[in-house]
């Protein structure tokens, strides 16, 4: 695929859809497919093995598609930002924060939005209509709501939250809502119960690709994920305000049901196979939801519903999660004014959460140290992380290899472990036992060679020059393609030593 194929804008599901047909990565399933379990099955066999985008055309029961693994590789995500395809997930996370960093871009309001084609009010409201996959065998049902996002507003301030809440089908007119404690959403909906107030709230399936990964973004209280998102398009994100809810809501949606949330009023809800790769909602076990009650469905002429696997590694909610926690922290670390930071990466088989890579070049004694202390405290690092790894600036934080490599030989367990003993946990953490999931420990592993040290350990090398004859000779040995010399040089070779003007 060439870097250099023209970029169209992505403003909706279908045209991010179309996106990926022009670069030859969609699919499209046109023979019948149950969505009962052989859905979600088809989707994890394509995702295990790097496959496509895939659309479901013909889903038992249903004149609706299905449209599933949109972001399981870097290259589609890629498509999706509208960068350049090749790029890695270290460096689409610094693009993201580089473009974060500048400025974000308000919404912009229109008239005549797209999503209300078609309106559904009163005894014609059925959620069952649309294709809810059932995923797993141990799932509690259908979930309406997997990759998509609900809408809530802070009744004093007026911010609105985007939030990736899962929501299970629990009748014609009710969506269970996954609205972990602590979350933006969590603290809307406790300042409309002080308020003696049920909570106006929205669930949108389909959209403007960017904002599913900004609603699962870690941004700070009282920030806006459309003005995240437009900072990533460059451009502002459609909306109008809704004459039902009030809220903001974004206006090329393919699906959006509007309603409210009694906060007082809660249901069992799952069990779920959640992307740690383990069931969470357990019945009698985990703490009962809130539920959103439906008043209104809006719906496009010829909606497309998406979902998402969930599950084991690797689907789209790890390869967002991976994404966006590398690039929030990476913003993190920059408007900390922390110096030396060379890459970050949350690795995605690590559920793009647990764990947390950091290459620094150092520039005092104690840097490495400080750069864990501050990825400990920062807005995306304090939830959730597990594990600190801090390398030196000569390895990339996803190349694994060269950060096993340097676990092995620039790590000293008593000098480069530390154990934090309280850190705040997700309650979906299967690590941690169901009663106790609101702290969990964090270990800092070291894998710097000590600033300090005046004798350090003698790294090999290869020749610079010889290397690039053997770049200039590629073809000659037999080999086809262009030399892939170049992008090794700098790992290969010792660092060229600036002379002193």
């Amino acid at each position: 695929m060439s870097k250099n194929k023209e970029v169209k804008p992505i403003s909706d599901l279908r045209t991010y859809i179309a996106a990926l047909e022009d670069h030859g990565r969609l699919h499209r399933i046109k023979t019948e497919v149950d969505w009962k379990f052989e859905l979600c099955h088809i989707s994890k066999v394509n995702e295990e093995a790097k496959g496509p985008g895939l659309l479901y055309e013909n889903v038992k029961g249903y004149d609706i598609p299905v449209f599933t693994s949109a972001f399981t590789t870097p290259e589609r995500i890629a498509i999706c930002l509208e960068q350049d395809p090749s790029l890695s997930m270290c460096q689409l996370s610094r693009k993201w924060m580089e473009l974060t960093t500048k400025q974000l871009i308000k919404p912009k309001f229109v008239d005549n939005p797209p999503v209300m084609e078609n309106i559904v009010e009163g005894d014609a409201i059925n959620l069952e209509n649309y294709p809810a996959p059932w995923f797993y065998p141990d799932d509690g049902g259908r979930f309406f709501g997997t990759s998509g996002f609900m809408v809530t507003q802070d009744p004093d301030t007026g911010w609105t939250n985007l939030g990736t809440y899962r929501s299970q089908l629990l009748g014609k007119d009710i969506l269970g809502s996954q609205i972990i404690k602590g979350k933006h959403g969590d603290m809307h909906m406790k300042k409309y119960q002080a308020r003696g107030e049920k909570m106006p709230c929205a669930y949108v399936v389909g959209g403007d690709p960017v904002l599913f990964l900004t609603s699962s973004t870690m941004v700070s209280a009282q920030t806006d994920e459309y003005d995240v998102a437009g900072a990533l398009r460059g451009r502002p994100v459609e909306v109008f305000k809704s004459d039902l809810t009030g809220l903001m809501l974004p206006a090329r949606a393919e699906i959006i049901v509007e309603g409210w949330i009694d906060p007082n009023e809660l249901m069992d809800e799952g069990p779920f196979g959640e992307y740690t790769g383990y069931y969470s909602g357990n019945k009698g076990k985990d703490y009962p939801k809130p539920v959103l009650r439906v008043k209104r469905i809006l719906h496009r002429n010829k909606p497309i519903f998406q979902a998402t696997t969930v599950g084991k590694p690797i689907n789209d909610i790890h390869m967002i999660q991976s994404l966006n926690r590398t690039a929030t922290l990476w913003y993190d670390l920059e408007t900390m004014k922390i110096p030396g930071i060379q890459s970050v990466y949350f690795p995605a088989a690590a559920t793009g959460r647990y764990w947390v890579i950091v290459s620094v070049r150092q520039q005092y004694p104690g840097h490495s140290n400080q750069v864990a202390d501050a990825v400990n405290g920062s807005t995306t690092g304090h939830y959730g992380v597990k594990g600190i790894i801090i390398v030196d600036h000569d390895i990339a934080a996803d190349d694994m290899d060269r950060v096993w490599w340097a676990l092995a030989v620039r790590f000293d367990p008593k000098r480069s472990v530390q154990i934090i003993n309280r850190g705040r946990s997700t309650p979906l953490d299967p690590g941690l036992p169901i009663e106790a999931r609101e702290v969990v420990s964090r270990v800092i592993l070291d894998a710097c060679t000590p600033y300090e040290w005046t004798n350090k350990p003698n790294e090999i090398f290869m020749d610079r020059a010889v290397l690039q004859k053997v770049s200039d000779r590629w073809n000659e040995y037999g080999f086809t393609g262009v030399s892939p010399v170049a992008d090794m040089i700098p790992r290969l070779t010792r660092p060229e030593v600036k002379k002193k003007s």
